[in-house]
């Protein structure tokens, strides 16, 4: 589903750097994820993935560089190690448009299922309990387990619990969808429930990041594919270059190690 050049970017990073004390652990990245953009980020642990998914959505604060959620710049206080955002207001404004679903499932374990989902759109939003309510059930039956609104997280497998957290992500309505590694913590069988929920939701046209270790999900699902290596873009582009025709030697070699693994 590629984009024309002129739609709107939700999520632009530009020349982004992190540094944990003296440790530089992303050295100057560029991404932009326009409208309908499924963007995949591989590469081998400790490139820095994950890190800037928790940049993008705020959750770590950045050293050096721009990150602009449709269109708006964030404001930011300070340099270097000192540096944070400015506004609290509109981290949260920011925040709660751009959905965040975890390698760990994160539900609220004194919840139901359908409460998991209710509980942001009514805390947060302000929405109608009722309303929220119905759309919990229809975000549910969604990704496969309506039939799961009244059980407790304990109760459900490790997939059903993570199509339960895409659900919750989804109720907010976001503008974009980050998911960080989010079949790593399941079995293969399991995975599989979980990687035809983000396929299908890909499909919709829905704008999304998405750090993953599973390569075929990468090359099935994402417009852009951006291959990090020690904190920087190694090689970029469509999913048939990168994995088809990869010209860096580390992105080959990195491609082998997957399949071989």
């Amino acid at each position: 589903m590629p984009q024309t050049a002129t739609t709107e970017p939700v999520i632009e990073v530009r020349n982004l750097h992190k540094a944990y004390g003296a440790l530089e652990v992303i050295k100057g990245v560029d991404i932009t994820a326009r409208r309908g953009d499924v963007i995949s980020l591989i590469g081998s642990s400790g490139s820095g993935k994950s890190t800037i998914l928790r940049c993008v959505n705020l959750l770590e604060d950045s050293q050096q560089g721009d990150i602009l959620f449709q269109g708006e710049p964030v404001k930011w206080k300070g340099e270097g190690l000192r540096r944070h955002p400015a506004d609290p207001r509109q981290v949260l404004r920011i925040r709660t448009n751009l959905s965040m679903v975890f390698q760990q499932f994160n539900l609220w374990s004194h919840l139901t299922i359908l409460q998991n989902v209710m509980e942001a759109p009514v805390t947060v939003l302000g929405h109608n309990r009722a309303e929220s309510e119905r759309a919990a059930r229809a975000y549910l039956d969604k990704v496969g387990i309506g039939d799961k609104c009244d059980a407790w997280p304990a109760q459900l497998s490790g997939g059903q619990q993570q199509r339960a957290a895409i659900a919750r992500a989804l109720a907010m309505e976001p503008a974009a969808l980050l998911f960080d590694e989010p079949t790593s913590a399941l079995d293969p069988e399991l995975e599989q429930e979980v990687v035809k929920v983000i396929k299908d939701l890909a499909t919709e046209g829905r704008t999304m990041m998405i750090v993953t270790h599973d390569m075929k999900l990468a090359h099935d699902v994402s417009d852009h594919v951006i291959f990090l290596h020690e904190g920087r873009i190694e090689e970029e582009g469509p999913p048939e270059t990168l994995f088809g025709d990869a010209k860096s030697e580390r992105l080959r070699g990195f491609l082998s190690s997957t399949v071989h693994a």
